[in-house]
């Protein structure tokens, strides 16, 4: 009885305390700013369109339209930038506009004081990594989503996720399984992102969390020793000794070397899995893809892999 009482404990501290912003309302305003890679007011188009016509405001960030060589101005603008509409009190969410890299350049120069007493959602997915993994740690959940430069070739799906995420409709989502998967059930909470991302994180104060928790990671664009050698990184630091459950999502545009590394991006991350008993699942709809549906990081899902189909289902409550 002691040792189901201890274990039982030990996985309820596990979880990390997650505080949920408020959902959106008709009529609430949603930031567009641009904490990485620069941006063009002319490509928001259908991303404004959406949101207008959700019966929601827009503003735009003083970081879309700059350019500071490949960055939407200098890390002390995007920071300024991002720090006004986290403090501002009418903005119910922010979106960051586009990946590529630089949020980690600013990540310690926000001050979350503001943030922590009233969260608003931060969206975003790929190089917002950075955000997802740091705000996680401060126990407040955020929305792993398209972003505005991708919405004109998102699918259907996509965007009605994304959707339905913002203004708090239930999320959960059935898709086809894949003989590579590992079948199983577990629950815990979401937690992930961008691979490269989150393996840059590793040993600073915004280094990812997965004790307890369900594992989702995506990619674009890297070789196949580069995915082993994160994957290894992960392992031995072990982020996978007390994981609920994996979920791989797009490994989209993965390259290798004259010399061939031998296996993808699937075969790399299943060897590395078999050394424990959790549930995998592999081309999960979500990451650098049309498809790349909705994930609220921080909330408490159930994750069931079958034979036939994969299910992720979002817990209602908070």
């Amino acid at each position: 009885m002691f040792l189901l009482l201890f274990f039982t404990m030990l996985e309820s501290y596990s979880q990390t305390p997650i505080t949920f912003p408020l959902y959106l309302q008709k009529g609430d305003t949603v930031a567009i700013v641009a904490t990485a890679r620069s941006f063009q007011p002319e490509d928001l188009g259908p991303a404004m369109d959406s949101l207008r016509k959700w019966g929601l405001k827009v503003v735009l960030g003083k970081t879309i339209g700059p350019e500071y060589h490949q960055l939407a101005g200098t890390d002390k603008a995007r920071a300024r930038d991002l720090q006004n509409m986290l403090d501002n009190p009418s903005i119910k969410a922010i979106w960051a506009a586009r990946g590529g890299y630089g949020t980690v350049r600013i990540v310690d120069m926000l001050d979350f004081t503001k943030f922590r007493k009233n969260p608003k959602w931060i969206i975003g997915y790929s190089d917002v990594t950075v955000l997802h993994s740091h705000i996680h740690n401060m126990g407040i959940a955020t929305l792993h989503a398209t972003m505005p430069i991708n919405v004109k070739r998102n699918s259907e799906e996509a965007i009605q996720s994304f959707k339905r995420a913002l203004f708090g409709k239930g999320l959960k989502y059935t898709v086809p399984s894949r003989v590579q998967n590992r079948m199983g059930a577990a629950e815990g909470q979401l937690t992930g992102g961008n691979l490269s991302i989150l393996y840059s994180l590793l040993g600073s104060p915004s280094a990812i969390q997965t004790d307890g928790k369900i594992l989702f990671i995506e990619d674009l664009d890297e070789y196949l020793y580069h995915i082993d050698r994160m994957m290894m990184n992960l392992k031995r630091n072990g982020y996978f000794d007390n994981l609920k459950g994996l979920i791989i999502g797009g490994m989209t545009k993965m390259h290798d070397n004259s010399t061939p590394w031998g296996k993808d991006a699937i075969g790399i991350v299943r060897e590395i899995a078999d050394a424990y008993d959790f549930p995998v699942c592999f081309d999960f709809p979500a990451g650098h893809m049309e498809d790349n549906r909705a994930l609220i990081m921080g909330k408490k899902v159930k994750l069931t892999v079958n034979k036939d189909t994969v299910s992720l289902e979002f817990e209602d409550r908070k």
